[in-house]
């Protein structure tokens, strides 16, 4: 069960996806606490769709969620959210902790869709995405993230996500945003006064033999190959909307 602590709430989130054979993909472990719910969903494929519901607001200063997905060899798992997560202030001083931990095994198939983060006024969110990778797996992986909601200054905001394929590191990277981070974040080198970022990770094994070539893919987004069988597209927009418009037209060209 979740725990309010004097610095704020600890809960998690798991979440294991095995291969069904004919059945499709099953889903073991399902099971969250407080505000980290998450909730099977009809799918008319072999793929396993999962909804994370937030059960309360958050996460707020001094919390500490932590939501882990493993899916097993030749299972397919695709993960969204029911809504936008809001970074808000709380009453306990210092930052909030957002940790996401994927795993996925030979063969397995995972796509990690959840909807935007925002980081209110007044927030302090550290998120650390980490996904670990075995030779085979495929993954389609999407972060957007909103400094500050209509009319409003952002609060701090920083992120990293580390991608490992086969035990190698191909991708680690941090952005940190709003009062408090490091100068320039908001300059043409980075947001260039953009308020809504994101970034789409794609691993499929074909690009081994076949990398991508780099390109801009859609307005305001920008496709890279990664060592090994990987491909990163970022993107940046002066709001929500348009950057979820820009990744999937990202998505939609690559296939």
């Amino acid at each position: 069960m979740d725990r309010v602590t004097a610095t704020g709430v600890r809960a998690g989130a798991r979440i294991v996806a095995a291969d069904g054979g004919r059945h499709g993909t099953s889903l073991p472990v399902l099971a969250g606490e407080g505000p980290l719910a998450p909730r099977r969903t009809r799918s008319e494929s072999a793929e396993a769709r999962v909804v994370l519901v937030g059960a309360m607001s958050g996460p707020l200063g001094g919390d500490h969620f932590t939501v882990e997905a493993h899916v097993c060899p030749g299972a397919r798992l695709r993960v969204g959210s029911a809504a936008a997560t809001i970074a808000l202030p709380g009453q306990t001083k210092g930052e909030a902790r957002y940790d996401v931990r994927l795993t996925v095994d030979d063969g397995g198939e995972l796509r990690w869709l959840p909807e935007q983060l925002i980081s209110a006024r007044g927030s302090d969110l550290h998120v650390t995405t980490r996904v670990d990778l075995a030779p085979t797996a495929r993954l389609v992986l999407r972060e957007e993230q909103v400094l500050g909601r209509a009319g409003e200054e952002p609060g701090r905001l920083t992120s990293r996500l580390t991608v490992r394929i086969a035990g190698r590191t191909v991708l680690d990277q941090e952005l940190s945003c709003g009062p408090g981070a490091p100068g320039g974040w908001d300059g043409p080198a980075v947001l260039g006064g953009h308020r809504a970022v994101g970034q789409l990770v794609l691993v499929r094994p074909e690009y081994a033999v076949e990398p991508v070539a780099p390109r801009t893919v859609g307005e305001g987004a920008a496709l890279v190959p990664l060592a090994g069988p990987a491909a990163l597209v970022t993107a940046a927009a002066p709001e929500a909307r348009l950057l979820r418009r820009a990744l999937d037209e990202a998505l939609a060209t690559l296939g």
